[in-house]
């Protein structure tokens, strides 16, 4: 996938969408980023993986555990739609406290793919996260 292509409207939905999760993370809203995923959606994060909205919002529940604050900044590098499916490819930068004080800056990839679900909203059915660089 290379650049931008498809309706201008479903990609700006589907960059609200990147966004909208960044600020669930923020604010550790565990419902609205919940709310991002499609039921059948799959995550593969941290060397893990999980299936079905229940169980992707379990393990980031777990995972947030560990970390008193985390900011998530994006920069989008492409979107494809095709109809109601659609890949993205986006990069972050993640500022991160953990409980025990350690600060933590890590940047990574997000390899997506998104469908339009019956309701009319893009969500997540896949989402890849890989680390480029930690500190």
């Amino acid at each position: 996938m290379r650049g931008f292509s498809g309706d201008m409207a479903d990609r700006l939905a589907i960059r609200e969408r990147i966004e909208a999760y960044n600020d669930a993370v923020f604010r550790r809203d565990a419902d609205d980023w919940a709310e991002c995923w499609a039921e059948d959606a799959v995550w593969e994060v941290a060397g893990q993986k999980a299936e079905g909205r229940a169980n992707i919002r379990a393990l980031w529940l777990q995972l947030m555990a560990g970390f008193e604050t985390v900011g998530m900044y994006v920069n989008h590098g492409a979107v494809a739609v095709e109809g109601d499916v659609a890949q993205s490819r986006c990069y972050m930068l993640e500022m991160m406290k953990q409980v025990d004080g350690t600060e933590r800056f890590v940047s990574g990839r997000y390899d997506d793919q998104l469908r339009r679900d019956p309701d009319g909203q893009w969500r997540f059915t896949g989402r890849a996260y890989t680390v480029l660089q930690m500190r």
